[in-house]
């Protein structure tokens, strides 16, 4: 099993930033991604990135492409979501989560084999 916590959300406004961290633990040998999605209220969740786990590829969403930018801390077993120019729209519950194989579908949450608890990002306008 592999654990995940999410840290970093919280309140920000328009055109600021806000840097999330998932700590991974347990049986994080057998990962070979890890990403990130959001749900606003009343939507879907939605793909944001994803990254190997040696760090080797990374796929954002267009929506946060140029914006967002998610990396690797290999000592600390952190995936780490940089977000700047942070809009209203961009307002979620944002999740990270990992898969056992590179995901077929990197859009399809069912693609993920764990998921963290979430952590509110709120930007105001």
């Amino acid at each position: 099993q592999v654990q995940l916590v999410e840290s970093g959300g919280g309140l920000v406004q328009a055109g600021g930033s806000l840097r999330l961290s998932c700590a991974a633990s347990g049986h994080t040998f057998s990962m070979y991604a890890m990403g990130w999605f959001r749900q606003a209220p009343g939507k879907e969740r939605e793909f944001v990135g994803v990254i190997t786990w040696g760090g080797g590829r990374i796929y954002y969403a267009d929506s946060v492409k140029g914006r967002f930018t998610i990396s690797r801390d290999h000592a600390k077993n952190t995936v780490d979501l940089q977000m700047n120019s942070l809009k209203p729209v961009d307002t979620a519950v944002y999740y990270c989560n990992a898969a056992r194989e590179w995901p077929t579908k990197i859009g399809d949450p069912t693609a993920y084999d764990y998921w963290g608890q979430g952590t509110q990002v709120t930007v105001s306008s």
